[in-house]
């Protein structure tokens, strides 16, 4: 196989230089905050001699901290997936437990004059916001140098089903990974998926000798298990020889996107779907907890807001500010969705239940920038605080749409065993409206199998910014 990418190795030692910096510069600026600014009223006369030294040693001390536990957390691995607020509660966590790990450092220390305690506090939000300001300038920078200066890694997908043509389309999305889909080899007699290009199916399985051989190929991906386990061996091998590196999606992929559980029956080893994080009595505790003083704070704070919002679609268009409507949520139960209203009133009285779509007319003027925005679901912070539903989570359908799509899309129903959610992972991802469902029922049982209450934090981070398909 081949070895590690020279521009990985370089961006990740360039993630930790800069980091060394951004950190040690954000405790020597909260400790000019605390000593010289003014800001924050001193308890001596006069600041300790030899100041800036003092804490100047102790930012290398606490940057080393910092730099092991962003090691430990995998923030220097590259390439590294996903947008920049994917990111940020994994910066968060880190931030947090190197701060711990700093403080405990600095009070192990005997030093005269001893740190600040006051210092420590203040150090806190002032490193994290350097962090974050330094790791979205690095996330510009490997994005542009993706674009426009990295070698693209060539990539042979073994397979034409819609599987093969997933990856394609993720990797087309994904550019900081510098790897496209040079071709797809067909490993049995079946016709290429729609999202296969015709163009891009090469030939067959068996020419991949020759394949390897004649063109530059970094990596090869096969998708179809079902060839049996002797060839894919030879294809191993024949990778292997060639210096290619060689994965394979595996078979249970097109059964579940959860992971599986082997359990023993005394002596009888026997393996089935691994249970979900939802399904533990804690983590669901955790979740509602969340979702209440979520909720709570939600409608304190955005209370006058959304009183502003009440007076302009009154304004705007006549008909109630607030527009009710009947979804289903966890374990198929019914219930009362509140929204505010963004279309004209009675809007689908003549077309009956249907989605909306881009530069829809029904939509009022304010309507248009609530949806943008998805300020129009803030009335739902009365459903969460009811119990109808949670602050994230797979959105709730109309029961007109749900009782079509349970009989023709599997797994569709597995997204009523939780509490459907004011924003979820397809909607961040701009799977939402008129989109295809399929694929939307793929994304929420991904967020159901890999539930954690960061997940939770990084739906919700993003979700301002989740404009794609916000008609």
């Amino acid at each position: 196989m081949r070895g590690r990418d020279t521009s990985d190795a370089a961006m990740s030692a360039l993630a930790v230089l800069t980091d060394a910096i951004f950190i040690c510069g954000g405790f020597m600026t909260a400790a000019w905050a605390r000593f010289d600014s003014g800001l924050i009223p001193m308890f001596h006369d006069t600041p300790p001699p030899h100041l800036y030294e003092l804490y100047f040693k102790g930012a290398l001390v606490a940057t080393m901290g910092f730099l092991f536990v962003f090691q430990t957390l995998g923030l220097y691995v590259r390439p590294q997936f996903g947008s920049f607020p994917d990111r940020i509660p994994r910066l968060l966590r880190g931030t947090l437990l190197g701060f711990v790990l700093a403080v405990a450092l600095a009070f192990s220390i005997r030093t005269e004059p001893p740190f600040s305690r006051i210092m420590a506090f203040v150090a806190l939000p002032v490193v994290f916001l350097f962090v974050l300001v330094e790791k979205r300038l690095l996330f510009q920078l490997e994005l542009h140098l993706a674009r426009h200066h990295a070698t693209t890694r060539s990539v042979l997908v073994l397979g034409v089903g819609w599987i093969a043509g997933h990856i394609k389309s993720v990797l087309d999305r994904e550019q900081r990974l510098r790897s496209r889909v040079v071709g797809f080899l067909r490993t049995g007699h079946e016709q290429p998926h729609e999202s296969v290009p015709p163009g891009l199916v090469l030939g067959d399985v068996s020419e991949i000798g020759r394949w390897l051989s004649e063109h530059k190929v970094s990596r090869v991906i096969l998708t179809d298990t079902s060839i049996g386990h002797a060839q894919i061996v030879r294809l191993i091998m024949q990778c292997e020889q060639a210096l290619v590196t060689f994965q394979l999606v595996p078979d249970t992929f097109q059964m579940l996107t959860g992971g599986v559980e082997m359990q023993v029956i005394h002596d009888i080893p026997v393996i089935g779907i691994k249970p979900w994080p939802l399904d533990r009595f804690w983590n669901r505790m955790i979740k509602r907890a969340s979702d209440v003083v979520g909720a709570a704070l939600g409608i304190l704070l955005f209370s006058l807001p959304c009183l502003v919002i009440v007076l302009l679609i009154k304004r705007s268009s006549k008909g109630s500010a607030f527009y009710l409507q009947e979804r289903i949520g966890e374990k198929g139960r019914r219930f009362t969705m509140f929204k505010f209203r963004t279309m004209l009133e009675n809007a689908e009285q003549e077309t009956g239940p249907v989605w909306a779509r881009e530069n829809d007319p029904r939509r009022t003027g304010i309507g248009k920038f609530l949806r943008a925005w998805n300020i129009d679901e803030l009335p739902q912070l009365w459903n969460v605080l009811k119990g109808d539903m949670s602050l994230v989570g797979p959105r709730p359908e109309r029961p007109h749409f749900v009782s079509h799509f349970k009989e023709d899309i599997q797994g569709y129903m597995s997204r009523h065993l939780s509490r459907p959610g004011m924003t979820g992972w397809a909607q961040v991802n701009g799977l939402r409206g008129n989109t295809d469902v399929r694929e939307r029922v793929k994304y929420d049982l991904f967020y159901l199998e890999n539930w954690s209450l960061s997940f939770d934090f990084k739906i919700l981070s993003k979700t301002l910014f989740a404009w794609k398909n916000a008609y």
